[in-house]
């Protein structure tokens, strides 16, 4: 017979027995895939840690595909570190990153590397090319060096490779020679540089085209310091961006599935031969943003673009005939778009002589246009041409910059005069040319709006004649507490328009 005590030794078995079974650490079990999935939430000190727990964890961490460096010190690269920062005190980060590579298993490739750091030509060089050996597939390189750095070679010639990001801080980076160049990156997708150094090679009109890049689809170039000549022609690219190319004299991009164009901070405004071609049947986003103007221009084939932005730099010395018909050129290649956005300077080239009320062709297709100006005397007729070729226009968006308040304040004294002002006679006067426009708009939104005369003229004159006008809203600008008395007549008057052809309703914010 069984006594109490052998039972409740019997108990205390089966309950041990079964709290044991309980605390098997069921997520060492779990496949490598998920587990490194689970890794990648966390910092990558924090995964290193982890490698202390057992043996499998420490094979997990030396076969971890995603090595993110840059929370180690998220912003190293800032104006003030690199002031402070030497090659000595930046040494453990750079220590801890060649370790992990150095550790890391020949046999498990490296999906992503990424870090940023200031350090050595010979240091860079090394874990650049210790990356390219394990295959990396993603690497990602912000750095500052105190020489001019090389690209390595092994860089072109990786199989694995499928994105490539390098930015430089300083001094910048040069490229491989351009034969050399064009026998690399085979199965490159992304392509990002910044900070090139190409005074040794302008001209770069046979780089990017299929033989050299028959796979890339996202191309980034940035800072590139003596690129006068550009040609982007591979077949697979989607994606392009240039920026802060300001030698730039010449550019040429064309490609069959082409989808997004930003051309941004571009050109030599000195130059007398400046030109650009753009052929992408595909085309459905540019930026054309800041650039200087150039002498020629010609846009083809972009029957499917739907958002458009346009802004100038402009050297009002500059601006001859060759200039203004290569703008024409520019915004006649755009007729096809849906949304468009024009930056204020837009409206003094398309104001000059009212040279473009004849020569610019109507945007049939479009129905979003969105104006950044300083609405002053200066630009009101380039806004009219603008009116005058958007004959399907549905919603216009005015944003006006009030940096000049106190100037446009200074000419609107005599605010109470309205019938005889001149910029409502004029707006009248463009009653017929603007019929279309006038008889499908159907959403007007101004921001800055200050109740100024050329303001509330085109208020008045959308309100008068806009057929179709639905909803006018008037986003009003900070001013002070003299001018509420003002601000409530001028209310209250457009508010009770008894002779406005729409029902629109008004509203104030």
């Amino acid at each position: 017979m069984e006594t109490r005590s052998a039972k409740r030794k019997k108990l205390f078995l089966i309950a041990e027995s079964e709290a044991a079974e309980n605390s098997i650490d069921r997520i060492t079990d779990l496949p490598d895939a998920v587990l490194h999935h689970i890794l990648s939430l966390l910092s990558i000190k924090s995964i290193a840690q982890t490698s202390l727990l057992s043996r499998r964890w420490r094979s997990l961490w030396s076969s971890f595909p995603d090595l993110d460096f840059s929370t180690i010190n998220p912003n190293p690269l800032s104006s003030k570190n690199l002031a402070k920062t030497s090659h000595s005190s930046s040494a453990t980060g750079m220590d801890f990153i060649a370790q992990v590579l150095a550790l890391h298993d020949k046999h498990s490739d490296i999906r992503i590397l990424r870090f940023r750091a200031h350090l050595s030509f010979s240091r860079l060089n090394g874990l650049i090319r210790r990356a390219i050996r394990l295959n990396v597939q993603q690497l990602d390189v912000e750095f500052a060096t105190d020489d001019y750095f090389n690209i390595p070679r092994s860089v072109l010639a990786s199989e694995s490779l499928r994105v490539f990001k390098l930015k430089s801080h300083c001094p910048g980076f040069h490229l491989p020679p351009s034969s050399v160049m064009r026998d690399g990156f085979r199965s490159l997708h992304t392509l990002s540089l910044s900070l090139v150094v190409l005074y040794n090679q302008p001209s770069l009109v046979d780089l990017f085209s299929d033989s050299s890049f028959p796979n890339l689809k996202k191309l980034n170039l940035d800072a590139c310091f003596g690129l006068k000549h550009l040609s982007v022609g591979c077949r697979a690219l989607e994606d392009f961006s240039l920026e802060n190319c300001f030698e730039l004299q010449g550019l040429n991009i064309s490609g069959p599935k082409m989808e997004r164009v930003r051309v941004s901070y571009c050109f030599d405004a000195y130059s007398e031969k400046s030109w650009v071609k753009i052929n992408a049947p595909r085309l459905r986003i540019l930026r054309w943003e800041y650039n200087s103007i150039t002498d020629n221009c010609a846009l083809e084939n972009l029957s499917l673009l739907r958002e458009v932005s346009i802004g100038f730099i402009i050297l009002h010395e500059d601006i001859n005939f060759e200039k203004i018909q290569s703008v024409s050129n520019l915004l006649s290649g755009l007729s096809h778009a849906h949304c468009l956005k024009f930056e204020s300077k837009c409206f003094e080239i398309l104001s000059i002589n009212n040279y473009f009320a004849v020569y610019l062709q109507p945007f049939h297709n479009l129905k979003s246009l969105e104006l950044h100006t300083s609405f002053n005397k200066n630009n009101v007729l380039g806004i009219a041409c603008l009116f005058r070729s958007s004959p399907t226009l549905h919603t216009l968006i005015l944003k006006i910059n009030n940096d000049y308040n106190m100037e446009r304040r200074e000419w609107n004294r005599d605010l109470w005069d309205m019938s005889s002002s001149e910029e409502e006679q004029f707006w009248e006067s463009q009653t017929q040319t603007l019929k279309s426009f006038l008889e499908n708009l159907k959403v007007v939104e101004v921001h800055g709006f200050l109740e100024c005369e050329n303001e509330v003229s085109l208020a008045k004159f959308l309100l008068k004649h806009g057929k179709a006008l639905q909803e006018m809203t008037l986003c009003t600008g900070n001013s002070g507490a003299r001018d509420s008395l003002r601000r409530q007549k001028i209310r209250s008057q457009m508010m009770g328009f008894s002779w406005a052809s729409s029902n629109a309703k008004i509203s104030f914010r």
